[in-house]
């Protein structure tokens, strides 16, 4: 019997790379996009439907076509710096389309939800290693946002008997080692692509934001997760669903954070290239030092985050970054 599952965002960096793990293990993924920020060129394992959370029409047309067992959830805006000066934009698109979302797939009977949230929603508590248990206490609009929705979906599971398996996690990075699909955004924003960039030409430096953290070099401490295990998790989040467990909100992390002083000694010895950076001021909403214990998801869910080593998740992006990614 087919099995098919409808990602929300599968165009995009993280969901594409969902897609073809789902497809490995047999499942059709069914991706669910407006092509905002995602590629037509991304979607290799299943069929694509471009539409939007908001239109409800359009949902229930996917819904009812492709009869899916369950939802992986990733559409989202999710960069700091616009949450900080747009907020609008990310209480509108990531809140009002997830309830969209939820309340289509309740109504046409598809009750296990897979949402990938992320730790932004427990702010800054530095020097903590954060547990699911942690208070959530976001300082941006998108760790904000994210944390409604995770509300509306405990709601639904009361109201609806919605099941969820909520994922939380910080810096993703590396790329499908088989270099089918991998990262690109444009504009690009997050540290390891920025740097592949730097040190190729396609900028002419890497702007580290702020020096003067209280960290043992000034700049900010992050854990980062190869983009396979990540998604790897998410299949085993739901199969967990499908074999009928309850509810559960997993941290995904390797519990070691890396300065971004220590991500570019990294990125040196893994290319063979210097990155040409230089400093700059802080950007409002980020925190010091944010690291996840993933105790639950490698104990409960048996994940093994295998890959998540900066030498690894570098080499993996770099491998990808020279293939010049999605034309467009």
């Amino acid at each position: 019997m087919t099995k098919h599952v409808l990602v929300t965002g599968g165009a995009g960096y993280i969901g594409s790379h969902a897609c073809k793990v789902l497809s490995a293990k047999g499942y059709v993924p069914v991706t669910y996009d407006n092509l905002s920020t995602g590629w037509a060129q991304a979607v290799k394992y299943g069929p694509l439907v471009q539409g939007d959370l908001m239109d409800r029409a359009a949902l229930d047309a996917a819904f009812a076509e492709y009869k899916p067992v369950a939802v992986m959830h990733f559409a989202a805006f999710s960069q700091v710096g616009e949450a900080m000066s747009d907020p609008g934009k990310y209480w509108r698109n990531n809140v009002m389309g997830s309830l969209s979302l939820a309340e289509a797939a309740v109504a046409n009977g598809v009750l296990d939800f897979v949402f990938s949230s992320t730790c932004a929603t427990y702010g800054e508590q530095d020097g903590v290693l954060l547990t699911e248990d942690s208070t959530q206490q976001p300082i941006n609009a998108y760790g904000s946002s994210k944390r409604a929705v995770e509300e509306i979906l405990r709601d639904f599971r009361a109201a609806h008997g919605l099941r969820t398996v909520i994922f939380r996690y910080f810096n993703v990075a590396g790329a499908d080692p088989e270099g089918e699909v991998g990262e690109c955004h444009r504009p690009e924003t997050h540290l390891i692509p920025v740097m592949l960039e730097a040190i190729d030409g396609q900028r002419p430096e890497l702007v580290i934001h702020g020096d003067d953290y209280d960290t043992h070099d000034g700049t900010c401490i992050r854990d980062y997760v190869h983009v396979m295990d990540l998604v790897e998790a998410h299949v085993l989040g739901l199969e967990w669903l499908l074999d009928g467990k309850e509810s559960r909100v997993f941290n995904l992390g390797t519990g070691a954070g890396f300065t971004v002083k220590e991500v570019i000694g990294h990125a040196r010895a893994a290319t063979g290239h210097k990155v040409p950076h230089r400093y700059g001021p802080r950007r409002g909403g980020d925190a010091t030092a944010l690291v996840s214990g993933s105790h639950a998801a490698l104990n409960e869910l048996g994940w093994d985050p295998a890959r998540s080593s900066l030498k690894v998740m570098i080499k993996d992006a770099w491998t990808w970054h020279k293939t010049g990614g999605y034309a467009g």
